[in-house]
């Protein structure tokens, strides 16, 4: 089965103190309701008082909360002559409680997902298992996205919201990362074009790596290209709009079924995406630079979206 869209994280190291500390510094029940705390019920991120912060805490003995707020403070609290308020690191950890991405563990069954298989023409599921959604051909098993996804995005959504938010995550996700910004931690990415890929029905894989963190993603070619201005511009004229179309349901976006090696050395690639009976050319070099755009629309023999 191939698996065109990955993605691999790892844990960064933290500028200002080493990640055991950092860790060792959230390993208390208080700290983290302290931290929670700090982001009242409206969810606003003023500065809260001494007096205030210790009410919305469930502690008795304010010398221990004191304790404690102490040791938060610098590295994930700020306090100033307003009182409390985070520091970027508190921010993250709090937003990553809410996500359920440290704590919740989550499962649905296969449901029913939009578009068909690339592969088979068969109709496509979703499941989500491991902190992972994957959406893949319910006959022949062609996997089209298998991505990370906070258990927290599963609340309170139907599953076609459910995979209107997965589409949204994933297409940030890689737009950033091939703007040259890591999605996890905002460090530097580079992107290569290679031939060596790590997945059957891909002659050509595309891998950011975050210098900083070494979080990386993989994929095929046309995934990277979904907030390019021609190629949104040529779908946009053809009454498609790229930013909310589920992308797993184009097959140039998922496979290399439209994209072909145009060169080897140095590796370049063509990709022929089609829209409305029409097609546009995307030319790309092994850095993902886009070397030519031939949107003269140009009519295949089907319309394909």
């Amino acid at each position: 089965m191939s698996q065109p869209v990955e993605s691999e994280s790892a844990v960064p190291d933290d500028a200002g103190i080493a990640p055991a500390e950092a860790f060792a510094l959230l390993g208390n029940d208080t700290r983290i309701e302290i931290l929670q705390a700090l982001l009242d019920e409206d969810g606003s991120e003023e500065p809260v008082s001494f007096s205030e912060l210790y009410d919305r805490v469930d502690i008795d003995d304010s010398a221990h909360f004191n304790y404690h707020l102490k040791k938060l403070t610098d590295h994930f609290v700020r306090r100033t002559d307003e009182g409390y308020s985070f520091r970027y690191p508190g921010w993250k950890v709090v937003r990553a409680v809410f996500a359920g991405t440290f704590t919740d563990r989550a499962e649905l069954d296969p449901f029913d997902a939009e578009g068909d298989c690339y592969d088979c023409g068969g109709d496509l599921q979703a499941w989500y298992a491991e902190e992972r959604l994957t959406i893949a051909c319910g006959d022949c098993g062609t996997i089209h996205v298998s991505y990370p996804f906070p258990p927290g995005g599963l609340d309170d959504r139907t599953p076609e919201e459910l995979l209107q938010a997965f589409h949204h995550h994933v297409r940030h996700h890689y737009c950033l990362a091939a703007d040259g910004v890591c999605p996890e931690c905002m460090g530097r990415m580079e992107t290569t074009l290679s031939r060596e890929t790590e997945y059957p029905g891909l002659d050509v894989q595309v891998t950011h790596e975050c210098r900083r963190c070494h979080n990386r993603l993989h994929s095929a070619v046309g995934l990277n290209l979904l907030d390019n201005a021609d190629v949104m511009t040529f779908h946009a004229e053809r009454g498609v709009d790229l930013s909310t179309r589920p992308f797993w349901t184009f097959p140039w976006c998922v496979s290399d079924r439209r994209t072909e090696i145009v060169s080897c050395d140095p590796l370049e690639v063509r990709l022929d995406i089609p829209c409305g009976g029409d097609s546009m050319c995307v030319v790309l070099d092994d850095s993902l630079n886009v070397l030519d755009v031939d949107g003269c629309a140009r009519p295949v023999g089907a319309a394909e979206e």
